[in-house]
């Protein structure tokens, strides 16, 4: 994508306003494309949890009561990704 809008970017010169208003509307589609797809990347970064780290989580859960707040704290950090709260509502975005 990076190139295909270089590659437009070359031959605006000496373009007229029909060929930049082509050339404007074809690079926004492209750069929301880009950012779509660098979106989705990131969240499947992030979402991917290695079997090591399934099975801290495992050791966290199952130890609960006897673990320091710390190892609740981890736990927390790998199975939740976004927490919203509001005065009506607390909305968690999981990982898993």
């Amino acid at each position: 994508m990076e190139a295909e809008i270089e590659k437009l970017l070359d031959t605006l010169t000496g373009a007229n306003a029909t060929l930049l208003a082509y050339a404007n509307k074809k690079i926004e589609e492209l750069d929301t494309r880009r950012q779509t797809i660098s979106k989705a990347i990131a969240e499947l970064s992030v979402e991917t949890i290695s079997p090591q780290q399934i099975k801290k989580l495992s050791y966290y859960l199952d130890n609960w009561d006897s673990i320091d707040f710390d190892d609740k704290r981890k736990a927390a950090d790998g199975l939740i990704s976004t927490i919203k709260a509001t005065s009506d509502r607390v909305q968690i975005e999981w990982k898993i």
